[in-house]
């Protein structure tokens, strides 16, 4: 089990390291564009703070490659953060060194404070042991509630549980608690809808998850593959000529579906002129980009039908609107269902928010790629960490 925040040893002051997930996207003059992962941990650092804790938040922003890059400062995170806590945020203007430790030690009660992005630190992603002591040394305990990042045997993920009692935040706990639930005791039927570019990707989870659906539902460029794998010709489509017999055997038992009826275009562009094809004839030099509408409606009777559904990866290129009916369907189709509804984070997330049906979402994951990890090995290496440190002694 993994210690939760109510088994964390808070007395008045306590200063908590706070692996947070602010990966959030910016625009070209560096505006937040997306604050949901900033809104989802509001309700840990309000628990922390409630209990007379200071925090001291941590997160990465971005891929700086082990240097500061100005572009990649989580100044803005520090700002937003300041404002849905209704109280001001402190950048520190490094990750650890004199004036983080200064800093985080004149915190007061119920302060908060904000790290530099912490792969302005080539340790981070080297899962420096140095890093990790530094960055344990700012606190006296260790709250993780990055699920995005669980998947990744970073410094500021693995390191303070080995060295600070420690414990999951709520968006972690909720995670795990959400897709483990998936995992071992879905309602039934179980329909997945999957999509995305490529079947190497996600061959893992689609295994895994073949096992345990009654239905997985394949949309996206990853549909081609399994075209291939049927004898059928593709035209211009992405395809995956390796996996081909990968695809092969998923299709054995019946459980995965693929289209019948496929979006094509010559080009990928918002004013390319589309046909309607059968998914087994392709023409040459012609790409399917969306899903077409016979395939849509089945896949949301399908949803319909199901007592739990989990969604991951949009059915096209849904930011273009010729090629955005197939993945509004499934969208559509998961927001009405009366079934236990889960969307796996990334593009999903983000189609889910486009087209107006969030609020009808029961779980929308803040962790794409951790999410699905977690679904084909029911572990990460952030969970383990926290179930074999110190926990809360």
């Amino acid at each position: 089990m993994l210690p939760r925040l109510e088994d964390l040893p808070l007395p008045e002051g306590a200063r908590v390291l706070l692996r947070a997930d602010f990966n959030v996207p910016l625009d070209d003059d560096g505006r937040i564009t997306d604050d949901g992962r900033i809104r989802a941990a509001v309700p840990t650092i309000e628990y922390l703070t409630g209990h007379g804790a200071a925090v001291v938040a941590c997160s990465h922003l971005g891929r700086p490659k082990g240097a500061p890059d100005p572009r990649l400062s989580l100044a803005p995170v520090a700002t937003r953060l300041g404002e849905l806590l209704g109280t001001e945020v402190a950048l520190c203007p490094e990750v650890v060194g004199e004036t983080a430790t200064q800093m985080a030690k004149g915190l007061q009660p119920g302060q908060v404070m904000l790290l530099e992005n912490l792969r302005f630190e080539a340790g981070e992603t080297a899962n420096d042991p140095a890093l990790a002591d530094a960055l344990s040394a700012l606190a006296d305990c260790y709250v993780d509630d990055a699920f995005g990042a669980a998947h990744r045997a970073h410094a500021s993920v693995v390191g303070p549980p080995a060295r600070l009692p420690s414990a999951a935040g709520r968006l972690l706990s909720t995670e795990v608690d959400v897709l483990g639930r998936l995992l071992t005791d879905p309602e039934r039927p179980f329909v997945v809808a999957i999509g995305g570019s490529k079947v190497s990707d996600k061959l893992g989870v689609l295994e895994a998850l073949t096992e345990q659906a009654d239905a997985v539902l394949v949309g996206g460029a990853m549909a081609f593959t399994f075209l291939l794998a049927q004898g059928h010709e593709a035209g211009d489509s992405l395809v995956e000529p390796d996996f081909v017999d990968a695809c092969r055997d998923l299709l054995r038992d019946g459980v995965v579906r693929i289209p019948t009826d496929i979006v094509v275009a010559e080009d990928m562009r918002e004013d390319a002129r589309t046909r309607m094809v059968p998914a087994t004839a392709i023409p040459p030099g012609w790409k399917g980009l969306d899903i077409g509408p016979e395939t849509a409606g089945t896949y949301a009777d399908e949803i319909e039908r199901a007592r739990t559904v989990f969604w991951n990866g949009p059915m096209g290129v849904f930011e273009m609107a010729p090629f955005a009916a197939g993945t509004r369907t499934v969208a559509d189709a998961v927001a009405a269902t009366r079934a236990f509804t889960v969307v796996g984070g990334g593009d999903s997330a983000a189609a889910v928010r486009a087209f107006g049906v969030e609020a009808e979402i029961d779980h929308i994951s803040t962790g794409g790629g951790a999410s699905l990890e977690y679904l084909e090995q029911g572990d990460l290496p952030g969970l383990a960490a926290l179930r074999e440190g110190r926990g809360s002694g």
